[in-house]
């Protein structure tokens, strides 16, 4: 199972400190899922312009063939304005309509303030399952007091994490064996 772990900002760090969390959890649960963290913070992403995702090169196509030989994706995201950051959205923009199909998504947000934590349903969730995502139905979401210092500082957020990392991983194995089933009726 190849799971990618995508800290989808360039700026902060309690996005990058939850996909950290995420990646030591996957790992925890199952050591041969092969996970590979993309934090776009350590990556040079030229803008979307209208090619397909192979056709990029260096680090854009790197992130972009990566997400794509994925069977499922983690996505850390802050909340900015009260959205989704842009380099977040432009990693969408790279990737062909039906991207997600027969993988599964999960989602972890962090945020300054409980305001925003209808961001992910009102905004991420509709652009994931426009691309054909399978989605774990809740995510994570962490705000300012459950960091201090660079370190998650609240135990149930760290046990949410494992529910997600559990759910991602019981989703992506049903979603794996349904596609498997579906490719044995043919026969041939």
């Amino acid at each position: 199972m190849k799971i990618v772990a995508l800290s989808g900002s360039v700026v902060g760090s309690k996005t990058r400190t939850m996909i950290d969390e995420v990646v030591k959890q996957l790992h925890d649960y199952d050591a041969d899922t092969e996970v590979t963290l993309l934090d776009l913070a350590e990556y040079d992403i030229t803008f979307s312009d209208g090619r397909q995702f192979i056709e990029y090169s260096g680090d854009t196509g790197y992130v972009a063939q990566t997400l794509m030989a994925a069977d499922a994706i983690v996505i850390g995201t802050p909340v900015f304005q009260a959205s989704i950051p842009g380099t977040l959205k432009n990693i969408f923009d790279l990737l062909p309509v039906q991207a997600f199909e027969n993988k599964v998504v999960s989602i972890v947000v962090t945020a300054g303030s409980p305001k925003h934590y209808l961001v992910a349903e009102q905004q991420l969730k509709p652009i994931l399952s426009y691309m054909k995502a399978q989605l774990v139905q809740t995510y994570v979401f962490a705000e300012e007091k459950d960091f201090h210092q660079k370190q998650i500082a609240n135990d149930d957020l760290i046990f949410r994490v494992q529910r997600l990392v559990e759910d991602t991983h019981l989703l992506t194995r049903t979603v794996q064996a349904m596609r498997q089933e579906a490719d044995d009726a043919y026969g041939f």
